[in-house]
């Protein structure tokens, strides 16, 4: 993604585009599925996503300005540059947004999830997010056991999630 400091819910693409393969994303940990937004509740993919990794809480998320209170400041810290010491779980079922990621070089990569989208950021990445200039999103939110979404604005990389990602992603990796 490009460096301008233009508003944040703009595309930023590159000058000419560049576009970042699934395979490089899987490199750094993030994983992706597109899934059927439409039936979600009986979706036998997600059924299967869900057991697999062990999600067994799920919520809904709305991020709009007519349904998420303090609409403007929320949207600002979704863009603090942070970690969580848990993985971040999204399925977007409507709308859309961006998830800024860094690769091993610390330049930011921009993905973009639309409906049926489902994206997941593991423990230690810093990243972060924000909607695009339609400003609605609706995300079922996943997590293993009870739903902790705690933020670490960088720089936390003391933390044992953030050791454990750059051990596993970004030295052995590269390696």
């Amino acid at each position: 993604m490009d460096d301008s400091e233009e508003d944040q819910r703009l595309p930023h693409h590159k000058d000419p585009k560049e576009f970042v393969s699934l395979d490089k994303l899987a490199e750094l940990g993030v994983l992706s599925w597109r899934l059927d937004a439409d039936n979600y509740e009986t979706d036998e993919d997600l059924k299967k996503i869900r057991e697999s990794r062990g999600y067994s809480y799920m919520d809904f998320c709305e991020v709009c300005p007519e349904k998420l209170p303090n609409y403007e400041v929320k949207v600002k810290s979704f863009f603090e540059e942070h970690l969580h010491t848990d993985e971040e779980i999204r399925y977007c079922v409507a709308g859309t947004g961006y998830f800024d990621v860094r690769d091993r070089n610390e330049a930011w990569i921009r993905v973009l999830v639309k409906k049926g989208g489902m994206i997941v950021l593991p423990a230690g990445i810093y990243h972060r997010f924000t909607v695009d200039s339609d400003n609605y999103i609706k995300a079922m939110r996943l997590f293993v056991g009870e739903p902790v979404w705690t933020p670490y604005n960088r720089p936390h990389d003391h933390l044992p999630a953030r050791k454990e990602y750059v051990d596993n992603f970004m030295i052995n990796a590269s390696a």
